[in-house]
Parts: C-alpha cells; sequence; structure tokens
C-alpha cells in the first residue's frame, strides 16, 4: 500500500502546482512561466540522476522507453500551456483544476482498459459514470 502514500503525495503537488501557475498567470508570459516550469524539472531531474549515479544505479534506456519519457514532457509541457492560457483567459481555478485532472483521469483510465488490458469491474464502469457525472456537475455549476 505504498504506492498510495506516493498517489496522495503526488495529488497535492498537482494541486499545489494548479494554484501556483493561477497565482502566476497574467503576472508573467505564458512562455516565460513554461521556461521556468521547464528549468525546474530539468535541473530536478539532473539531480536525480547524479545522485543516481553517486549510489551506483545502473541508468539504463530502451528506445520505446526514451520515446515513451519524451511523450511525459511533451504531454505536462502541453498541460502547463493550457493551464496557463484557461487562467489567463479568467478561468477560475475550481472549474478548471477538476476539469482537466477528472478528464485526464478518465481519458488514462479508458486508455488502461483499452491499450493496457487492464481489467474491467462493474465498481470502474459505476466509478467511470459516476466521475463522468462529476464532470457535468462541475461545468455546469
Amino acid at each position: 500500500m505504498t504506492w498510495i502514500a506516493y498517489a496522495l503525495c503526488t495529488a497535492a503537488a498537482l494541486a499545489v502546482a494548479d494554484i501556483c501557475i493561477k497565482l502566476a498567470s497574467g503576472k508573467l508570459s505564458n512562455s516565460l512561466g513554461l521556461l521556468l516550469y521547464g528549468s525546474c524539472t530539468f535541473l530536478a531531474g539532473v539531480i536525480w540522476v547524479l545522485l543516481d549515479k553517486r549510489h551506483k544505479v545502473d541508468l539504463y534506456a530502451q528506445p520505446e522507453g526514451i520515446l515513451a519519457a519524451v511523450g511525459v514532457g511533451v504531454a505536462f509541457s502541453a498541460v502547463t500551456i493550457g493551464l496557463y492560457v484557461s487562467f489567463g483567459a479568467g478561468a477560475p481555478i475550481s472549474l478548471v483544476s477538476p476539469i482537466v485532472r477528472l478528464g485526464g483521469l478518465l481519458v488514462a483510465s479508458i486508455a488502461g482498459i483499452l491499450f493496457l488490458h487492464e481489467p474491467l469491474t462493474i465498481r470502474y464502469v459505476i466509478g467511470t459514470v459516476l466521475a463522468f457525472g462529476g464532470v457535468a456537475l462541475i461545468i455546469t455549476r
């Protein structure tokens, strides 16, 4: 169950990121915001690789892994741009963040079922219907 603690901490970090983007929006250009985000991410990556090297952790890469990792970078950059643009247009964080997060959760979850052949259960179907309902309620307030 250790992964649940990691997931909860990650959710908290994601919420802080959304709040920080909302606070920064309109106070710097979107491109500069993305550059600063990317710089922090790059620095965190360099530090982690150096720590792994120091602890003699084997660094390896398969072509599929490299492609997927680049996809992560492109996708999170697109998320960051989308949030800056949405908040810059005056969208409230109380609407944008749940729509983005729940929408992403639904797409990732459905992709897990369809492409990664994860199990489909009745509880999953009920949860997905409830999540879709939640997004609809949030959008229509």
